[in-house]
């Protein structure tokens, strides 16, 4: 027999499917900023928070949205392969494919961008573009120079490396995106709405205001991690539901299976 948590436990499990996407206040405000940047005669936007707070799916979501009206196109996790690279910027500027033996001559192909200036403007969304040697991110420089190509970089922020001095970005960032964890409010707006969205509304009412706050004190409103902690939860609220019934009171989830969870993923230790 199918568990009550389960289609709860699969509300969690990490995407970046845009059918996922939760509309927040911050993520709106940094939609419409990008929305707006792009408007702007930039060579280059930087796009960047920590990981988990929601870069990736942001990309997906501004590229569907807008593709029916730019030309927009996404480069998910970077191909350690420059000429991989190439051939799909050649295939996307040309319409055209290349034989996989054939090398891009990268100046031909900068020429060709130029004369596109005032013909077509292209934007394109570079995820994880902290993994591109710094070879390669001159090589982006140069194209974007010539203004009919214009790259939305997202990057990891990190404790000890800022980002915006990059010396492969002092030059060329224009504007400047900064996504954040989310607040506690944010946080639980995020969690009710993920699993109203499935109408899960029983379950979305068992976690009362307590729970959430300790849920973002373990995840420190990192949505990745909210991810990771609410799956778990929902996978031993699972495991009870099935072997234990008796042992969960399905109004509300018990704060010892918070814990656990926490626990198991190592947010607490014992």
């Amino acid at each position: 027999m199918k568990s009550r948590y389960e289609d709860a436990k699969n509300v969690f499990v990490d995407s970046i499917d845009i059918n996922d996407y939760i509309e927040l206040e911050s993520s709106m405000v940094a939609y419409k900023q990008l929305e707006h940047s792009m408007d702007k005669p930039l060579k280059m936007i930087l796009l960047f928070g920590r990981p988990g707070t929601g870069k990736s799916i942001l990309l997906n979501y501004i590229q569907d949205k807008l593709k029916h009206q730019k030309e927009i196109y996404y480069f998910d996790t970077p191909t350690l392969n420059e000429k991989e690279f190439f051939h799909k910027l050649f295939k996307i500027l040309t319409k055209k494919d290349l034989p996989s033996n054939t090398v891009v001559n990268f100046s031909a192909l900068v020429d060709y961008c130029k004369k596109l200036r005032g013909k077509r403007e292209l934007i394109i969304l570079l995820d994880e573009a902290q993994m591109y040697e710094a070879d390669m991110m001159e090589k982006i420089r140069l194209l974007s120079d010539s203004r009919a190509v214009k790259f939305v970089v997202a990057l990891h922020k990190t404790d000890d490396e800022d980002l915006i001095a990059k010396e492969h970005f002092k030059t060329r960032i224009w504007e400047v995106i900064e996504l954040k964890n989310g607040s506690r409010e944010e946080q639980t707006v995020y969690i009710h709405k993920k699993l109203l969205k499935k109408n899960l509304f029983e379950i979305a009412n068992s976690i009362v205001e307590k729970d959430m706050k300790l849920i973002h004190k373990y995840t420190q409103g990192n949505y990745r991690e909210c991810n990771k902690l609410l799956y778990t939860i929902f996978e031993i609220c699972e495991f009870y539901d099935k072997n234990e019934p008796s042992q969960i009171n399905y109004e509300r989830i018990p704060k010892r299976i918070i814990e656990m969870a926490a626990l198991k993923l190592g947010y607490i230790n014992v």
